[in-house]
């Protein structure tokens, strides 16, 4: 089994699409956006061009994948716009259950654009000799997100992979747990929002995400840690105890490349003459 990691955060897009080669091709969150302001910023050029990078890497690799998930309804994880659903086995985030308004509203427009589909909540599939094993739907960040929820999910062929989508953290413990118990060789997390520390992030949820993810770190062989945490420039120091074991790393740094937090960079990037694009508006 072959993990290609395609963009994210620490690439320089908001993203945790990723590519899966087994006895069949599988893409999860075949998407990318951008931060629609950071420091009360738009998006650079330099950031727009990036977008547009990953967005062809991410419609090559679907357009030969057999099977496409999808574990929320935010716009770095899905696109609705896009032509390479026809074809493919969609499993889904339920746009019917444990979801808020803002993403019911966006799976109804979604789904009449699809010919086929399947919700894929505790739900589990077997195509040839691998297994796609989906948990319950986990909060969007903490208890009292607003978020909605997302599902996570397990491929396994002779080696297990357990993608998180965004759980923030894990903030919460039986996010951690399912993690551990579940015992993948790699797991992909979407790490504690940290640039929103004493604003929509508490000292209180930071402490927990770093029990959970030192309690994860010590269990599992590889932990992948990007999304959310890469779009604070101090991430690093903020987590150091989780980073002290050597074992956890980002999408960039899986890939062997240099991390590229343009987003967090953006104050730096127009002080250094990059120009604002002005085209379409961004959100999540």
């Amino acid at each position: 089994m072959k993990l290609e990691l395609l963009c994210s955060d620490s690439m320089g897009v908001r993203s945790m699409a990723l590519y899966i080669e087994a006895d069949l091709n599988i893409i999860i969150d075949p998407s990318a956006s951008l931060g629609p302001y950071r420091y009360g910023l738009r998006p650079t050029m330099l950031e727009f061009k990036k977008l547009e990078e990953c967005k062809k890497k991410i419609h090559e690799r679907a357009q030969y994948s057999d099977i496409i998930i999808i574990t929320h309804y935010h716009y770095d994880h899905y696109d609705p716009e896009e032509t390479f659903y026809n074809g493919k086995k969609i499993l889904l985030k339920s746009g019917e259950e444990n979801i808020n308004r803002s993403q019911k509203l966006r799976f109804e427009y979604f789904k009449n654009k699809l010919k086929e589909f399947h919700f894929a909540d505790k739900k589990s599939f077997i195509f040839f000799n691998t297994e796609i094993k989906f948990s319950e739907p986990f909060h969007h960040g903490n208890e009292k997100s607003a978020l909605g929820f997302v599902i996570s999910v397990v491929i396994e062929n002779n080696k297990k992979i357990l993608f998180t989508s965004d759980v923030e953290g894990p903030i919460i413990k039986n996010v951690a747990d399912y993690i551990i118990k579940e015992n993948p060789e790699i797991v992909i997390i979407d790490g504690p929002p940290t640039y929103f520390l004493g604003y929509k992030f508490s000292q209180n949820d930071l402490e927990r995400s770093i029990k959970n993810l030192k309690e994860i770190s010590n269990e599992i062989e590889l932990v992948i840690l990007d999304h959310h945490l890469l779009r604070d420039l101090d991430y690093r120091n903020r987590l150091k105890e989780v980073y002290s074991k050597g074992n956890v790393i980002t999408y960039a740094e899986f890939n062997k490349i240099e991390i590229n937090m343009l987003e967090a960079h953006r104050k730096d990037l127009y002080k250094k003459g990059e120009k604002e694009y002005s085209g379409i508006d961004f959100e999540e």
